[in-house]
């Protein structure tokens, strides 16, 4: 069967759900079986249905290759509590799977999960002047696109200059707290694009990122990148620490350690033990719905877009989490390609062990999920291939964080910029409807009013106002010819400019031509 992309977007799992199950119910095949001398018809023992199901899975680039048959078996007890398949008697739900000849079918009913009505939005009623001339900024660089401008969610911005009723002056200077929400919008604004959602509403909640964690996380590392904390008290433990670094570096580890048949296994089991202790995933349980989303880019085609997408997702974590997640993936990733590495399991291969152990100490679900184990999979043999990269420090971002710094403080510094900073308006509740219809308008507003200050900023020099009137022009083609519907109108503009009188003019001839003859 083919593989269907499962879009970006607000309960992506449960999407995914949905169409693993109708690929299976479309595909799977249906025999007469004889059993405890009856016959039935349209049925399928565990076992074939193992098989069939465990190449849909690892031929649908939703999963990947990676996934293991008692993972599918796993999958197939689901099914079966779910009423997706039920037993030729009828039974199911309390009923137990094995991989084996017992026989199964498809119920009449739809077996497929109810999709979530999206609650209702909270949105503001308008952008501040600051933000407008910030929005306009981000379009100057390189990195923005106009299809990013116009899908920024209006949830995630911030007035990037913290202002308050106690503050009325444009013209301060930027605090540590206006600095961490550029941050943090510039991250989102990112995101947002390589996610390629309209918005990120549903997937994330902008309102519980904490802006500080991106500043430690792109600041506070060593020379290998991998965040150093300054509260040693939150790092690995000393005997973790060890115990990872015998097994990344075998069989080159500490010659104290006591050597016997079997040490490997005990070490990775030390390992192991202390991740499956840890109160939440790597992940965090906050970010699951978003990893998830992320999931839907791991295509060959879309691999860099899914690398960038993953350094910024995982500079949202919590330093703690990060680091573990670093040294965690690095102790992984050395291990799954190293060719002296005993076995560590009788039948299993190391990356398959591997990946399967740590998978749901990086990603799982609070709630529960029936697919996050085959997801998490997923996740984690992505990661092991590309964690170089993924938990570098994006420079690019860094940069566009100090151009929109630098821009900011410009204009604090220019004269005649001092003025009341507008806050933001009370929320009010609307429809999803009234939302979509909202997204488009306030944003020409915003880029209307801000033609509009340009126009009128008498402070503005006429060369500078004219560039600025010019690149509008260019990136705003539509609202730019409604302010300026004829060509007359555009002229008119700077009509007023003040020229020099005849009288001057003659004035000065006389005095060169007095001073030539003397």
């Amino acid at each position: 069967m083919s593989s269907h992309i499962v879009t970006p977007g607000p309960y992506r799992a449960t999407k995914l759900w949905n169409e693993v199950t109708k690929l299976f119910r479309a595909g799977m095949p249906l025999k007469k079986h004889r059993q405890h001398f009856r016959v039935y018809t349209n049925c399928f023992t565990a076992s074939t249905a193992v098989d069939w199901l465990h190449e849909l899975l690892k031929n649908n680039s939703n999963f990947g290759p990676d996934v293991t048959r008692q993972q599918t078996v796993q999958l197939l007890k689901k099914f079966l509590k779910n009423h997706v398949i039920e037993d030729v008697k009828g039974r199911w739900g309390m009923e137990d799977l094995e991989d084996n000849s017992q026989l199964y079918r498809f119920p009449s009913t739809s077996p497929l999960k109810p999709i979530p009505n999206r609650p209702t939005v909270m949105r503001r009623k308008s952008l501040s002047m600051m933000d407008r001339e910030s929005f306009f900024k981000f379009r100057g660089s390189k990195k923005f696109d106009k299809e990013t401008l116009e899908n920024v969610d209006p949830e995630t911005q911030e007035s990037p200059v913290g202002s308050s009723s106690g503050e009325t002056e444009r013209s301060r200077e930027l605090t540590e707290d206006d600095i961490h929400v550029i941050w943090k919008n510039v991250t989102l604004t990112h995101l947002q694009k390589l996610v390629g959602s309209a918005s990120l509403e549903g997937v994330l909640d902008p309102a519980k990122v904490n802006p500080q964690f991106i500043v430690y996380n792109m600041t506070k590392v060593n020379k290998h990148g991998v965040v150093s904390l300054e509260d040693k008290t939150e790092d690995l433990p000393h005997w973790v620490l060890s115990a990872m670094k015998c097994l990344a570096n075998w069989p080159k580890y500490d010659s104290d350690q006591p050597t016997y048949l079997g040490f490997e296994r005990d070490v990775f089991k030390t390992v192991s033990d202390y991740f499956y202790s840890l109160p939440q995933p790597l992940l965090t349980y906050q970010y699951y719905e978003l990893f998830v989303n992320i999931l839907g880019l791991l295509q060959p085609s879309l691999e860099q877009v899914a690398v960038e997408a993953l350094q910024l997702c995982t500079l949202l974590l919590p330093p703690v989490s990060r680091r573990k997640l670093q040294l965690l993936l690095r102790m992984i990733s050395r291990m799954s390609q190293n060719v002296d590495m005993p076995r560590l399991h009788d039948v299993i291969g190391t990356r398959t062990l591997l990946v399967q152990t740590f998978s749901r100490c990086v990603l799982s679900c609070e709630e529960v999920d029936d697919l996050d184990e085959l997801l998490a999979t997923r996740l984690l043999s992505f990661l092991m291939d590309h964690h170089q990269e993924v938990l570098q420090v994006p420079v690019y971002l860094r940069n566009a964080v100090e151009d929109h710094i630098n821009y900011l403080k410009s204009l604090s510094s220019c004269p005649g910029s001092a003025g009341p900073i507008p806050s933001y308006s009370f929320c009010r509740q609307i429809s999803c409807q009234e939302f979509e219809q909202q997204k488009l308008s306030v944003s020409q507003s915003a880029l209307a009013d801000l033609l509009e200050n340009i126009i009128k900023d008498k402070s503005m020099s006429v060369k500078e106002k004219k560039k600025k009137i010019k690149l509008f022009q260019k990136e705003y083609p539509d609202i730019y010819s409604r302010r300026f519907p004829t060509t007359e109108s555009e002229t008119q503009l700077f009509a007023d400019k003040p020229k020099i009188k005849p009288p001057m003019l003659l004035s000065i001839k006389k005095a060169k031509t007095f001073s030539i003859r003397n």
